[in-house]
């Protein structure tokens, strides 16, 4: 099989590079691990309402995003913020009016991001994408690429001019193997890179009424105490079902093996918090991505403590000369980890795939 630019990765950045090249008339083809499009967004339906379980804001001055949510139409609201915060401490007790909405003038997109994949995979040619098909390995070199993949764990051959990987820069050193190898310092570049928030977890809690709204709080919660250490509303922008969710703070190790007794006390934390109304959820969901390994490696177990200087190291950029590319969020510049920077990186790869066309093409 052959093709002018391989994609590997169905995720944002993968997604909207596509949509790019599918634009400019370049032949294409996407490839994806997983089962599903989006890698880390995934917005799951849950008792008639939309929740995201990967991410779940963009922010003022991203413009990327706020295009690609008009260009398709869907409806953009700021996160809900009215009312009381609450904080816990870490014996446990439960302060209301004390802390701070973090996520204050953020923005969602009604349905939830996983509109924004919806859409990017309704324009690509239905031929042009294939799930449950994983990189193997990689023959690089400025004559072309061949790519060895398993589509549901059948080996194929793909030929391509141009090979864009958009997948995070740990997954692609410890999964796809090169030849030539890549030098030992590529690796390690590759290697140093945080997957952001591979390390992480999130619960979401569904109810029929908004509980902690009528009770005059905002959702927006802060914990020293846990297992969920920031809460916030992930209700939709009118409405029911209604949600919190919240970043748990329990190491992904610890994760792993106690499940159980992790969604019942963070049941028990719900209450403490915001009342007894909480006691009884229509839903309590816990998406785990340390448990993905299409997203995070043994490095990605514990989550950075702040937001990583990204951008894609200097040792990599030069392999773009010879068509291969990265394009993970991880790789932008000015966004990095943001969905922005998924949206950043399409854009700088997709100027230099189109200055690699060959003149007449």
């Amino acid at each position: 099989m052959k093709t002018d630019v391989l994609v590997v990765g169905g995720g944002l950045s993968g997604l909207a590079l596509a949509d790019q090249l599918t634009r400019e008339g370049i032949d294409h083809l996407v490839i994806e691990a997983q089962d599903r499009l989006g890698g880390r967004i995934l917005t799951r339906n849950l008792d008639g309402g939309a929740f995201d379980l990967g991410p779940a804001w963009f922010w003022p001055g991203q413009p990327r995003m706020a295009a690609l949510a008009d260009r398709f139409g869907i409806p953009v609201f700021e996160q809900f913020e009215t009312g009381d915060l609450v904080y816990q401490d870490q014996s446990g007790a439960v302060q209301r009016g004390r802390g701070f909405a973090s996520m204050q003038g953020s923005y969602r997109l009604e349905g939830g991001m996983g509109r924004l994949i919806e859409a990017l995979g309704d324009v690509l040619a239905p031929e042009s994408v294939l799930t449950n098909s994983r990189l193997a390995a990689l023959a690089h070199g400025e004559g072309g690429h061949t790519a060895s993949i398993l589509q549901q764990g059948l080996p194929r051959t793909i030929e391509a001019r141009d090979v864009v990987l958009a997948l995070p820069p740990r997954v692609i050193a410890e999964m796809v193997s090169f030849d030539p190898a890549l030098d030992e310092r590529q690796v390690a570049a590759l290697r140093a890179i945080p997957t952001w928030m591979a390390g992480q977890a999130k619960i979401l809690a569904v109810y029929d009424k908004p509980h902690w709204r009528m009770a005059g709080m905002s959702g927006d919660a802060m914990s020293h105490y846990g297992p969920m250490v920031e809460i916030h509303d992930a209700s939709p922008v009118e409405g029911g079902p209604y949600a919190l969710f919240g970043f748990v703070g329990v190491p992904a190790q610890v994760r792993a093996t106690r499940e159980a007794q992790l969604m019942d006390l963070a049941r028990s934390q719900l209450v403490d918090l915001f009342g007894p109304a909480m006691a009884e959820p229509l839903e309590l969901v816990l998406q785990d991505w340390a448990k993905v390994p299409e997203i995070a490696r043994s490095k990605d177990m514990t989550p950075v403590g702040g937001h990583p200087d990204y951008g894609l190291p200097a040792g990599l950029q030069t392999l773009g000369t010879g068509g291969l590319h990265f394009a993970s969020t991880e790789t932008a510049p000015t966004f990095g980890g943001f969905l922005e920077g998924a949206l950043e990186a399409a854009e700088r790869t997709a100027r230099a795939i189109r200055q690699r066309v060959p003149e007449g093409a």
